[in-house]
């Protein structure tokens, strides 16, 4: 399964739920952020390659429903409700991906 992880910068939450599923052999994993200023930013391309998306917040999901409506709706997107209140690989960000995402795989 190829799992996308969204939020806003891909500065500190979708990439440490890349780094925390990078070496799990479920899955296959990237990250990428929504905004114009995202570190590495989503792209046609990116959704089209993953089997599920994942975003941190209802916004995100709404940015995508907004810049790409066509590809979208066949994605499955699972809002993770995860706050921009962490540093990259924090404890505490590291548990709430794995136990927001575990029972989703």
């Amino acid at each position: 399964m190829r799992l996308l992880f969204l939020c806003s910068r891909n500065q500190w939450r979708s990439p440490t739920a890349e780094k925390v599923y990078q070496n799990d052999p479920r899955v296959e994993v990237r990250s990428a952020g929504t905004s114009a200023s995202a570190r590495c930013r989503v792209s046609e391309k990116l959704l089209r390659w993953a089997d599920r998306v994942m975003v941190m917040e209802h916004a995100h999901k709404q940015r995508l429903r907004e810049q790409f409506p066509e590809v979208v709706r066949d994605l499955h997107i699972d809002v993770l409700d995860i706050p921009d209140d962490f540093e990259f690989m924090n404890p505490e960000l590291v548990a709430l991906i794995r136990e927001r995402v575990e029972p989703l795989l």
